[in-house]
């Protein structure tokens, strides 16, 4: 047989689209062609196959071989595709049985030596190829990763001999165990935080409610600590949502690693990161530090000293929970349901309002300070408190507070409350959602049209009130908003109009 035909998979974004790994050999002079949109890694696979074969012992064909990466129209990267050109290059001789190729996919980089080497994006690979209904074959390494995903076949192989053993039913490769991660992590706990009482409580409703927060205040005051903390006061992770996680950090440059399993993501990018590096991109779209905090935290310290561009890139994921990168060669889209906090202080210097007087910021400063940030940028943050500096005294005399777990334990309830009434945090209520499941008492539906006459709100102020004030209920355990859950919902947003 002279023609072999081997499935495997890409990468585009977080999908996984199939390729079809056609290998022919032809009479002629030898020749080794790869084609099917090839990059740099796959087109020097070349050499890599053709060592591998020899030191395997098997025979490398002295015949024109041509290798198509089909479909032609799709960018074909890394070094995933070894494995899959090695089989249908041996099938295509003849040297292996091809009756049930048709039955797997593979991917598995080769070195020189014939061993098979991890490969970047397994477990996002394995995630799309679940209900394809073939088995997939990766790299041991790459197979203890994927075996995450409960619905996949997978086998693990550590050479391209051990693959063909198992083709020939000579030596069955093993199905990997999935080995147990212990998901308990000691966070930070809320007792090391004195006093801030208000931004602690601010704290707890955006775990609650996994809605965004902004902390205005003095170096020193806290503000970093209390973003520390959000994570231990959050609910566990979801198989779902650990496994979209995981898929996520399986493709980025850094890979998954086992012992994040099940963890939050707590991503604190530098303010000197560039628009790629937050929001994701590149000639090969990968994805940036937005979407690896999905489904976890993105903490922004020092927020005006980010880049315009960068903090105006956040607009859209903030609302929608996806970002689009689109380039000229291709087009790529990730989740980005992340939860925002960040931090900043009231003036270049850091110090307005502070008892010491030791500010000399003039007012255009200040002014200019603040305009680095956008006002439709600040209106799609739920939470905005102001974390004051604490004199001696008043830290000495502040209460100690209650500890993370206390927290977390409301925090919970609170959580469990919102999924089983809408299936969803109610950060993430659609403004016909929020109409209908976060209804006010009269009282309370008066002072809130009230305040946004006052206030100037905009409606999309309005409908975070209303989510802030459903989460605090939730909190709470009360079924209807009343008077007071508005009007601490209010408070969040009167800081806004003074940033």
């Amino acid at each position: 047989m002279s023609l072999a035909v081997v499935h495997s998979r890409a990468l585009a974004g977080l999908d996984a689209p199939p390729v079809t790994v056609e290998v022919h050999l032809a009479n002629g002079l030898p020749a080794f062609n790869i084609v099917g949109l090839p990059d740099t890694e796959v087109k020097e696979s070349r050499d890599r196959v053709r060592a591998a074969l020899l030191n395997s012992r098997f025979d490398f064909p002295a015949r024109r071989i041509t290798v198509n990466l089909a479909p032609a129209e799709l960018p074909k990267e890394s070094g995933r595709f070894d494995l899959p050109i090695a089989l249908g290059i041996l099938a295509a001789a003849g040297q292996i049985p091809s009756d049930r190729l048709s039955e797997y996919e593979f991917a598995g980089e080769l070195s020189l030596s014939g061993e098979l080497r991890p490969v970047r994006g397994a477990l996002a690979m394995t995630w799309r190829a679940a209900s394809k209904g073939r088995t997939f074959v990766l790299p041991s390494e790459s197979a203890s990763e994927a075996v995450r995903v409960g619905s996949a076949d997978i086998l693990g192989a550590a050479s391209l001999l051990a693959v063909c053993a198992h083709l020939a039913g000579q030596t069955l490769l093993e199905r990997p165990v999935a080995s147990e991660v212990s998901v308990a992590e000691v966070y930070p706990d809320l007792l090391d935080v004195k006093g801030q009482a208000h931004a602690k409580r601010a704290l707890e409703i955006a775990a609650a409610g996994r809605h965004s927060l902004l902390m205005s205040g003095p170096p020193g005051t806290g503000k970093s600590m209390l973003a520390a903390r959000l994570p231990g006061l959050l609910p566990e992770m979801s198989d779902a949502e650990a496994i979209e996680s995981a898929a996520l950090a399986s493709i980025a440059a850094g890979g998954f690693h086992l012992s994040r399993w099940k963890r939050r993501p707590f991503r604190t990018p530098h303010h000197s990161a560039s628009a790629v590096a937050v929001v994701g991109g590149g000639s090969d779209p990968r994805p940036g530090e937005i979407s690896l905090a999905h489904h976890g935290v993105l903490f922004l310290d020092e927020l005006p000293e980010f880049e315009r561009r960068v903090l105006e890139a956040l607009r859209e994921p903030l609302e929608t929970g996806r970002v689009s990168i689109s380039r000229a060669a291709r087009k790529a889209e990730f989740p980005a349901r992340f939860q925002l906090v960040a931090a900043m202080n009231p003036c270049p210097c850091g110090w307005l309002g502070h008892s010491s007087g030791r500010c000399r910021c003039t007012p255009d400063r200040i002014a200019r300070y603040r305009g680095k940030l956008s006002g439709p940028l600040l209106d799609r943050i739920d939470l905005h408190v102001e974390v004051p500096a604490l004199a001696d005294d008043e830290l000495m005399r502040a209460s100690i507070g209650e500890s993370s777990a206390q927290v977390r334990e409301r925090v919970v309830r609170a959580h469990a409350l919102s999924q089983t009434r809408q299936g969803k945090t109610n950060a993430e209520l659609e403004a016909g959602e929020v109409d209908r499941l976060c209804a006010t008492s009269n009282e309370a539906g008066t002072l809130l049209r009230q305040a946004i006459a006052r206030l100037g709100l905009s409606a999309r102020a309005y409908h975070r009130v209303l989510r802030i004030a459903r989460t605090i209920a939730d909190l709470a355990g009360a079924d209807a908003i009343d008077t007071s859950h508005v009007a601490e919902a209010i408070q969040y947003r009167r800081n806004a109009l003074m940033n």
